[in-house]
């Protein structure tokens, strides 16, 4: 039962108790840590979402996840939401942390989708020249093959998207003769 604007609350409740405890670094990773975790293990999610299981359980679960593992600010964080009953909501909850560690050190995701895998080096020359050509400094990347844009690259960046597919080519070609234009225009 997804609720965004709460995930996005006790996100922004974790990040400035991290920022005040000057240990934003650390809660980072280990929201990475905890979001790992959930991810591996269907068990545990079921557990936390489960009305049958006791809220001193859970308790001890989370306890038993923290144990020398995470900073007092997180234990302390998932032990308040197992009280509020709000622990269905944990991996919701670090998604939307994360979102908000990456908007305040000005981390930018880069999304590159190819039709096969692309080499270190020519990522690197991408995000350098994204680097260049923008105020974005900070950048990391993501990659995804996506066989269907048969070659090219298409990049997502934010709310924005560059598409320089083969595949996208062929859409706009197929459009035009659809459209019977006389005039052939291709980007």
């Amino acid at each position: 039962m997804p609720n965004q604007t709460l995930a996005d609350r006790y996100a922004l409740t974790l990040i400035d108790s991290a920022i005040e405890g000057k240990e934003l670094d650390r809660v980072y990773s280990d929201v990475l840590v905890l979001q790992k975790v959930f991810a591996t293990n269907a068990e545990l999610v079921s557990v936390l979402n489960s009305p049958v299981i006791l809220e001193d359980k859970k308790e001890k679960i989370m306890e038993a996840i923290a144990a020398n593992k995470l900073s007092p600010i997180t234990a302390d964080f998932s032990r308040l939401l197992v009280r509020k009953g709000r622990e269905n909501y944990l991996p919701e909850i670090m998604e939307s942390f994360i979102k908000l560690y990456k908007q305040h050190n000005e981390i930018y995701t880069l999304k590159m989708i190819t039709a096969v895998p692309i080499s270190e080096e020519l990522q690197q020359v991408v995000v350098d020249k994204i680097k260049e050509v923008t105020t974005m400094k900070k950048i990391e990347v993501v990659t995804e093959v996506r066989e269907s844009i048969i070659g090219g690259l298409i990049f997502e960046i934010g709310d924005l998207i560059v598409d320089a597919s083969v595949g996208f080519d062929l859409h706009k070609i197929r459009q035009q003769f659809q459209t019977n234009e006389y005039i052939y225009h291709i980007r």
